[in-house]
């Protein structure tokens, strides 16, 4: 069985983008995208919704071609086009760079996708991975906290319907003040 992880940069407030999808406030260090990159590099397969499939592809394609990207986003852009990823939409009408569109009921193929041989699978977006939360799929929480506080948007956490317990597995401390943490599902 695979281990399901969801994991995203978030404000200290708790909001994965302000008000409007505004994610202007995260501005990733190097040591950041490290920390990213060295995730997706353990990672089997990447489950994204369709907001952050968008915001995504968008970009990372090509980052590493960009003017002025680092190495570290240079890796972080090889590795995430060449890496498997499913997307879940019923309004795409199709994907690219090594991605797959599943467009019925996410939490039955995230549970089939869980139930199968492999290594560890991350899930992105906070309406996919509300969906998974509730379903009780998800395995580990990696947050990314940012210290800023912007009053509302999007959040990292959705309402539920039981209160899911945690084990904290590990907290550090990034040079430029992102604070990393995770965090197991207590069964």
């Amino acid at each position: 069985m695979r281990k399901l992880i969801y994991g995203m940069n978030l404000t200290l407030d708790g909001y994965i983008a302000a008000p409007g999808d505004d994610i202007g406030w995260s501005v990733p260090s190097d040591e950041l995208f490290q920390f990213w990159s060295d995730r997706l590099q353990a990672t089997d397969l990447s489950l994204y919704g369709r907001k952050l499939w968008q915001t995504m592809s968008s970009y990372w394609p090509t980052g590493d071609q960009q003017p002025g990207a680092t190495p570290a986003e240079a890796e972080f852009a090889r590795r995430w086009r060449d890496m498997s990823k499913v997307v879940f939409s019923s309004t795409i009408g199709e994907v690219d760079w090594n991605t797959r569109l599943v467009t019925g009921d996410a939490v039955a193929e995230i549970a089939r996708l869980k139930a199968e041989d492999g290594g560890p699978m991350d899930i992105g977006g906070a309406t996919l991975a509300a969906a998974a939360m509730r379903a009780g799929l998800i395995d580990e929480y990696v947050l990314a906290t940012a210290p800023v506080l912007v009053g509302g948007g999007t959040p990292f956490f959705t309402a539920l319907d039981d209160w899911v317990n945690l084990n904290l597995l590990e907290t550090r401390t990034l040079p430029c003040g992102v604070i990393l943490t995770r965090y197991e599902t207590r069964r």
